[in-house]
């Protein structure tokens, strides 16, 4: 199998390159009857799209997104929905002095020990252009998740380099303060702690000024996910948040709830205390947890508590400055990687991870409604 479809019942299936003409994905799953339109999608292209800021790549693209099949009089057929962006702003002759050499941090050598045969263009495949359709696709699961239990996803940058925001309550984050600082304008890169905001921008400024590049963390957050979500073994949904989110460029880390800070707790302080909910629902809707460690998901299944899941994102791989490498013999070489990159990846990163995470909890949603009809 070429790996290029994702989910069960929610199913996703990707085509497209850096410097081809577009990506696509085709999406079945998805109910009849969802109000859906171009409008609805080109918002959060938008904000995965190149050139929206000064700390951002300046390639040019409006990903336009357009429907092949799926959609009838702005709401969906119940049948395969098919979503087309294409590309008009590829300057494949940037990467003409490289075709032949290794690029530090990309996949240059280990597709061509895969296939023995490489598009030098950008970064083919696995580039994040591909993820144009991704965030489409995602724009289709949230509707379906607001539909089938009103949840929504949030993501937003929470580290970059040392710069560290503070969020108190991950829950209470709203799109609002991530797209926009209290002035109105746009906060650029996206961390609703504006003061860490205004630091982090200096830094990816300086990097950039200095031809490197920064890395940090985003932290997605799912609310009003039903308890019962995911399986217990395989396909268990921090399993499947962790593969959607993997599958994604330049992620190297994934954790959930108290995360990698667990491995220096003890149980009693990492353990969540179940307490009643306080609302009139019927059990097991009637009963919750005092605090959130466990980032709303346990044994792999969610239990009702908002759902925290935070991704690492390694500094932008692409460099103008001079770095050592090899070309396709091992003759030793020195690459400088022509063409327009994000001094940081994080900004742009948050719509694409909100995506998987969406993509991920409509599957899972669609897959328990399936099998409470069957039972």
């Amino acid at each position: 199998m070429a790996g290029n479809s994702f989910g069960q019942a929610f199913r996703i299936t990707t085509a497209g390159e850096s410097h081809g003409p577009g990506n696509v994905v085709i999406i079945d799953g998805v109910p009849p009857g969802i109000p859906l339109t171009v409008e609805d999608l080109q918002v959060d292209l938008d904000r995965r799209r190149p050139g929206q800021s000064k700390i951002v790549t300046q390639r040019d693209e409006s990903d336009v997104p357009e429907f092949f099949s799926g959609v009838f009089e702005g709401r969906t057929t119940g049948t395969s929905l098919a979503i087309l962006v294409r590309n008009s702003d590829q300057r494949s002759r940037d990467y003409d002095e490289i075709k032949d050499l290794y690029r530090p941090g990309h996949a240059d050598y280990t597709f061509d020990a895969k296939y023995g045969f490489r598009d030098y263009r950008g970064g083919g495949r696995s580039s994040a252009r591909e993820t144009t359709v991704r965030v489409a696709a995602g724009v289709v699961a949230k509707k379906i998740l607001q539909h089938g239990f009103g949840g929504r996803v949030v993501g937003y940058v929470v580290q970059v380099g040392d710069i560290r925001a503070n969020i108190p309550d991950p829950a209470s984050v709203t799109l609002e303060s991530v797209e926009r600082l209290p002035d109105g304008a746009a906060n650029i890169v996206r961390c609703p702690d504006h003061d860490a905001a205004a630091k982090m921008v200096s830094l990816i400024e300086e990097v950039r000024a200095q031809q490197d590049s920064i890395g940090g963390i985003a932290e997605i957050v799912a609310i009003g996910v039903p308890p019962g979500l995911g399986e217990p073994v395989f396909d268990k949904l921090k399993a499947d948040l962790a593969k959607g989110l993997f599958s994604l460029p330049a992620v190297l880390g994934v954790e959930y709830g108290s995360g990698f800070a667990a491995a220096t707790m003890r149980g009693s302080s990492n353990n969540d205390a179940f307490i009643p909910a306080g609302n009139n629902a019927a059990p097991p809707e009637n009963i919750t947890t005092q605090t959130n460690r466990h980032g709303g998901m346990l044994g792999g299944i969610s239990s009702g508590l908002p759902i925290v899941v935070r991704a690492v994102v390694k500094p932008t791989s692409s460099l103008p400055q001079p770095q050592t490498t090899v070309d396709r013999t091992g003759k030793p070489a020195t690459i400088r990687t022509k063409g327009r990159h994000d001094p940081c990846l994080l900004p742009r990163f948050v719509p694409m991870a909100e995506a998987m995470v969406a993509i991920v909890l409509a599957d899972h949603w669609l897959r328990l409604v399936g099998q409470r009809d069957k039972s």
